[in-house]
C-alpha cells in the first residue's frame, strides 16, 4: 500500500469511527426509546470457576464450537462447528489426531444410578461423527462413533471398534476391539473387516488434513478476506488463471464430461 493508499485508509478509518461515536451519541439524546445492540456472548473457549480449558499447538477449534471447563485438547486435534464440550462437574480429555464433528455433545457425569462420577476420556485418532453425544463414557485409540450415536455413562469402546450411526449403547456397555455394534439397544452386529479398520485409521488422518485448511480460512484478518474478494471478482471469469494463482487443481466429475460428438466443433466432418 502506497503513501495515497494508506493516507484514503487513514481517513476511511476516521470516517467510520466519527459515525460510531455520532451513533453513541444519538441513542444517548433517545433515552429509553433507543435501540440497543446486544454483543454475542459466545466464547469458544471459557472457565468454570478456576478449570480452564487445555488446547494444544496445532489443533482446530471451530468459532461456533464451545468448550467449557476442565477440558483437554491433544494435538492435531480438531472440534468442529457447533460442538459443545462441557467439563464442568467432571473432567474431558480428547487426545491427539481427534476429530469431534459438527453438532457434536461431549459432557461428564457427576451422579448416576450407580453412584460413579465420570469423566470422558477420548483417545488418539478417534472419529467422532456429527451430532453424536458421549457422556461420561471412554473411547479408546482408534475406535469410531458413527453419526448420532449416544454413548451413555460408563460405556468403553476399545480400540478399533465401532459404534455404528444411530446407535444407543446402554449403560456400562464394554464394546470388544473389532467388533461393529449398532441398533437401539445396541447390540453386537459383525466383525470388521481389514479394510473397515484401515478406513478408521484414514479417515482421522483425513480430517487432521482438512482442519489445517479450516484453521488457516479462520484466521484471516478482514483485509485477506477483502482482498480475495476483489481477486474472486477480478478472476470470476477467467478460473483457469485464478486457480493457478491459487495452487488450486479442479476435476471436472465424469457426470458432467460431454461425448466428443455432441460438441460443435468436435462433430466428425462430412466426407
Amino acid at each position: 500500500m502506497g503513501t495515497l493508499g494508506r493516507a484514503i485508509y487513514s481517513v476511511g478509518f476516521w470516517i467510520r469511527e466519527t459515525g460510531q461515536a455520532l451513533d453513541r451519541l444519538g441513542c444517548r439524546l433517545q433515552g429509553n426509546y433507543y435501540f440497543q445492540e446486544q454483543l454475542s456472548r459466545h466464547r469458544t473457549l471459557m472457565n468454570v470457576f478456576d478449570k480452564a480449558p487445555v488446547v494444544e499447538k496445532d489443533a482446530f477449534v471451530a468459532p461456533s464450537a464451545s468448550i467449557t471447563g476442565n477440558v483437554h485438547v491433544g494435538r492435531g486435534s480438531s472440534i468442529w462447528y457447533g460442538c459443545v464440550l462441557r467439563g464442568d462437574v467432571n473432567s474431558i480429555s480428547v487426545g491427539s489426531g481427534t476429530n469431534i464433528q459438527d453438532n457434536s455433545l461431549v459432557h461428564v457425569a457427576k451422579s448416576n444410578l450407580s453412584g460413579k462420577v465420570l469423566p470422558t476420556i477420548i483417545g488418539d485418532n478417534v472419529s467422532v461423527g456429527h451430532s453424536a453425544v458421549l457422556h461420561g463414557c471412554t473411547v479408546e485409540d482408534e475406535a469410531f462413533v458413527g453419526t448420532g450415536a449416544t454413548l451413555l455413562d460408563g460405556v468403553c469402546v476399545e480400540k478399533h471398534a465401532m459404534v455404528a450411526a444411530g446407535a444407543l449403547v446402554r449403560q456400562n456397555t464394554r464394546i470388544p476391539s473389532g467388533e461393529v455394534w449398532g441398533g437401539n439397544p445396541a447390540k453386537f452386529l459383525r466383525k470388521l473387516t481389514e479394510e473397515e479398520m484401515a478406513f478408521i485409521s484414514q479417515s482421522a488422518l483425513n480430517y487432521a488434513n482438512l482442519a489445517q485448511v479450516h484453521a488457516a480460512e479462520n484466521a484471516k484478518g478482514f483485509d485477506e478476506i477483502e482482498f480475495e474478494k476483489v481477486l474472486h471478482k477480478k478472476f470470476a471469469r477467467r478460473d483457469e488463471e485464478y486457480d493457478s494463482m491459487l495452487g488450486v487443481v479442479r476435476e471436472t466429475p465424469p457426470e458432467l464430461i460431454l461425448p466428443s460428438n455432441m460438441m460443435p466443433d468436435k462433430m466428425p466432418k462430412a466426407a
